[in-house]
């Protein structure tokens, strides 16, 4: 395994494993991996020749109050998971090498972006669009694996796909969770004691969405009404948002129909957790 930290180098790389007919598995992620990215990398082990993982934390995505400073970092860690799991290269640009000055151009999402997280977070997916549009020229993958724990991500970063024309194949990866349910994420380890107990009630609630609408329950509003009372009695977290919307446009809706994703953050002292689940009505 090689690890690149220039772009220059890195391209190069990529041009010459290109030239020689060798498809590109891409794992985009800001490091301190666990076991949902794990799942990733051995996926696209499995898929492609070449397996790249980049590690960077994209200070564009953070907001002013946000974690960026605080965010867990572990590279000796990652580089021995990566290596263990047959990860072919690391690319990992410090923020200088990615940004060196004013950016003349960035990328702007305009739809699916107004919702969920991007709503209380302003920027954030414009941060996720310029920083991939960049690696995605550097890395040139034949495929890129995103975890759907973050589906409003994946949902844009169809859309960034489809709009660009890139000719890359978005893979999206089930969401790994912990034998209790609770999503598996970086921020996970801020969790106190209690709190992480009582986080797994998240997915629980997200579940009771699911086992009503296989009763038959069409209003997405009791729905929303049933989930928000499990997490409000059973958490001292608090509800960042919780909504039902069609997947992967995002739009309201009324009245459960085809495809909808249900999809909840909760707020704890030091880890704000999302989760979700894909839910196909007929």
């Amino acid at each position: 395994m090689k690890v690149i930290t220039a772009i220059s180098n890195m391209q190069k790389q990529m041009l010459t494993d290109k030239a020689q007919c060798k498809s590109i598995g891409f794992v985009p992620t800001m490091g301190f991996l666990h076991d949902g990215h794990a799942s990733l990398l051995r996926k696209a082990r499995a898929e492609n020749d070449l397996v790249v993982l980049s590690i960077f934390v994209n200070p564009l995505q953070f907001g002013p109050n946000e974690d960026l400073d605080a965010y867990p970092r572990d590279f000796d860690r990652d580089n021995q998971l990566a290596e263990q799991l047959g990860t072919d290269y690391i690319f990992a640009p410090s923020a200088d090498e990615m940004y060196p000055g004013p950016p003349s151009v960035v990328v702007k999402t305009t739809a699916r972006t107004e919702v969920l997280c991007g709503k209380s977070r302003p920027g954030h997916f414009d941060g996720v669009a310029t920083v991939l549009t960049k690696l995605f020229n550097i890395v040139r993958p034949d495929r890129v694996y995103f975890g759907m724990k973050d589906a409003q991500q994946v949902a844009v970063v169809e859309g960034l796909l489809a709009d660009f024309h890139f000719p890359i194949e978005l893979v999206a990866g089930e969401t790994v969770r912990e034998p209790d349910g609770l999503a598996k994420s970086s921020r996970n380890v801020y969790l106190l004691p209690n709190e992480r107990s009582e986080a797994a009630f998240i997915y629980k609630a997200l579940r009771l969405a699911e086992q009503m609408a296989a009763a038959g329950e069409k209003s997405a509003a009791k729905i929303q009404a049933a989930v928000e009372t499990v997490i409000r009695e059973n958490t001292t977290g608090q509800i960042d948002y919780l909504e039902i919307l069609t997947y992967p446009d995002l739009e309201q809706v009324g009245e459960l129909k085809g495809k909808i994703i249900v999809a909840a953050a909760v707020r704890f002292q030091k880890a704000r957790l999302i989760d979700n689940i894909i839910l196909t009505i007929e």
